[in-house]
């Protein structure tokens, strides 16, 4: 056997070079390059590596490890799964920050590769710079907190370890079930330790990304159950992306007139102007959609985890006789709320549903098409007027702002958000042109999310217009990539909201009695309570401090112009607006479903009383689907 000397990162990253996917016919590299930040803990192993084969591995330098993980998973939806970044941190906090990262790629089954350092595995000196101390378990670190937010974690103590380790690796990130963060923790003294290798860990791998067909039986059922409803109602969820199935969804619904409704990670399965697009389903979703599953007797849930944002906490599908078909390459997911599972990947599963159902000649009646058709039709009126500014002096509200943006943009643009009450707003009222358009990470909801991301995903996509919305509280949790961005001229677009506060959060407060108490950037009162003057922060002059270009908006027409000139420009380019927010959190519709947000039981103050009834009223509508 041939074989070949090298340290053990040296050996990781070739390893990595070599790896790729296939789906479809088309192969590309699974790893398409490494973040990092340098410390003790990895600056002689991944980091020398890293310089030993720069010819073979892209390197991205990021400012904040958290953010990393989120640029790499932009990447990777980016990508349709089928190739991401790897993240490599030191011990001790840069290993620690990969957390939130971690869980939020796990939660949305989007995979990426965290290589933290971790303390010695031969303990010359035991404890080091950084290292947690156990007394009960020599064999733990601080690395150890990515095990539950991991979907697969090994700790590599012996250099010989690493080659069946990086292979479940490889297998747990191209697998559509499996997948999300996977973490490979490197002891510092293992990282620089040589190794003979055998040449074929080095060769070019290709992983095959399946796409089962439905069990036949199970097809039986489903077909049974669509052709008995005279109510149903597609729930599009991120699986439909992941799968790449847009085409056949819009195919399965033109044949069958089926209204399809979306989640978060859902919408743009459709096009806002497909004939059955009903927009976005549940607590932050239209009135069109919401309706419809009211009164729906039979729920398709395509790729859907049904989260409680998507079924109003238990609350939104109230016909008693409500039945659902769950499409899933999951099967955990594929039998959610007691529903007939069709455990297959969405587009092979969504070409045999229509295949079989053409056969029988099945459309919904068509006073059905009308009646979804008529309520499709109102809420773009509604959106009409979300986004009309008839005063071009005025400063917007936020659906003016993204009245602005979407009266500008075209298919080849993307949005990325992720907190606060944009998703709100932008699940109500946008209007997807493309399938990729809306980018929305709602699994995690992680403030600081938009950044990072948007510089991920233009990585991926460079000649896309790329735009992060991000409000004032958003943006203090993670800009530092504003630099990244400068620094490799990745020209993505921010546009930063200033309301003062987290107005999301400022308006759940004040509905459950709360009294939007700790949610305001402003001064102190003297009472306990932040509800003095605005703090004088100029977030547009921090963003410039950072590197970035911007441009001030202080009104509707000064805001289109800038628009227009940001996504024109050829560098990182920010939008500053401040909002108008004097009569509502954002001036979008309200909610049109329940979430649960559980209220104080016991209160003095009337506003946590009254919000206690009528969180009883709603609780006492919820149940369970058996």
């Amino acid at each position: 056997m041939t074989t070949i000397r090298l340290t053990v990162a040296q050996a990781l990253v070739r390893f990595l070079a070599a790896q790729y996917t296939e789906r479809d016919g088309t192969r590309q590299r699974l790893i398409g390059a490494v973040w990092g930040i340098f410390g003790h803990g990895n600056v002689a192993g991944i980091g020398q590596a890293l310089v030993e084969y720069a010819d073979l591995m892209p390197y991205h330098q990021g400012r904040n490890e958290q953010a990393m993980v989120h640029a790499a998973v932009g990447y990777a939806r980016q990508s349709g799964r089928l190739s991401t970044h790897a993240v490599t941190t030191s011990i001790g906090p840069g290993a620690t920050n990969l957390v939130t990262g971690a869980a939020l790629a796990t939660i949305n089954h989007l995979p990426v590769l965290l290589l933290p350092g971790d303390v010695f595995a031969a303990r010359p000196a035991d404890p080091v710079l950084q290292q947690l101390e156990v007394p009960y378990a020599g064999d733990v670190s601080v690395n150890d907190t990515l095990r539950p937010v991991s979907k697969y974690f090994d700790r590599i103590t012996r250099p010989e370890a690493l080659v069946p380790s990086a292979l479940q690796a490889m297998r747990v990130l191209t697998d559509p079930v499996d997948t999300g963060a996977v973490t490979l923790a490197l002891p510092q003294d293992v990282q620089a330790e040589a190794h003979d290798w055998p040449e074929r860990f080095f060769a070019e791998r290709v992983w095959t990304v399946r796409r089962p067909g439905a069990d036949a039986a199970e097809l039986t059922e489903a077909v049974r159950a669509v052709r008995a409803a005279r109510r149903p109602l597609i729930i599009a969820g991120g699986g439909v992306h992941h799968s790449r199935a847009e085409t056949a969804l819009a195919e399965f619904a033109g044949a069958t007139g089926i209204p399809v409704a979306s989640t978060q990670a859902g919408k743009g399965s459709l096009r806002h102007d497909h004939p059955q697009d009903v927009g976005g389903i549940g607590h932050t979703g239209t009135a069109t959609a919401d309706a419809l599953a009211r009164t729906a007797d039979l729920v398709i849930g395509v790729g859907t985890r049904y989260t409680d944002f998507t079924t109003a906490s238990g609350t939104l599908f109230e016909n008693p006789a409500v039945r659902f078909v769950n499409l899933n390459i999951a099967p955990f997911d594929g039998h959610k709320l007691a529903g007939l599972p069709l455990v297959a990947d969405a587009r092979s599963a969504l070409g045999e549903l229509t295949e079989a159902l053409g056969m029988h000649g099945h459309r919904v009646a068509g006073e059905y098409v009308a009646e979804y058709t008529e309520g499709k039709e109102r809420w773009e009126r509604t959106v009409d007027a979300c986004f009309a500014a008839p005063d071009p002096a005025a400063r917007p509200t936020q659906p003016q702002v993204l009245g602005a943006l979407d009266a500008l943009v075209d298919e080849s643009d993307i949005i990325v958000n992720a907190a606060g009450s944009l998703p709100g707003d932008l699940h109500k009222l946008w209007r997807v042109r493309s399938a990729d358009q809306y980018h929305l990470e709602y699994g995690y909801s992680c403030m600081g999310y938009e950044i990072p991301a948007a510089l991920g995903v233009k990585l991926a996509a460079p000649e896309r217009n790329v735009w992060a919305l991000v409000g004032d509280g958003t943006y203090l949790m993670l800009p530092t990539e504003i630099v990244t961005a400068v620094q490799e001229g990745v020209a993505i677009k921010l546009v930063l909201l200033q309301n003062h506060g987290y107005a999301s959060i400022g308006g759940l407060s004040e509905a459950v009695g709360a009294e939007r108490f700790g949610t305001a950037y402003r001064y102190p009162a003297g009472d306990g309570t932040y509800t003095g003057a605005p703090l004088p922060v100029d977030l547009a002059a921090n963003a410039a401090s950072l590197g970035m270009r911007v441009l001030r908006a202080g009104n509707v027409e000064e805001l289109r112009a800038a628009l227009g000139e940001a996504r024109a420009a050829d560098v990182p380019t920010c939008v500053y607006v401040e909002t108008e927010t004097s009569d509502t959190v954002s001036g979008a519709p309200p909610a049109q479903a329940w979430w649960d947000v559980p209220v104080a039981a016991t209160a003095t103050r009337p506003s946590a009383v009254k919000a206690r009834e009528l969180y009883e009223r709603h609780v006492s509508t919820r149940r369970r689907h058996l």
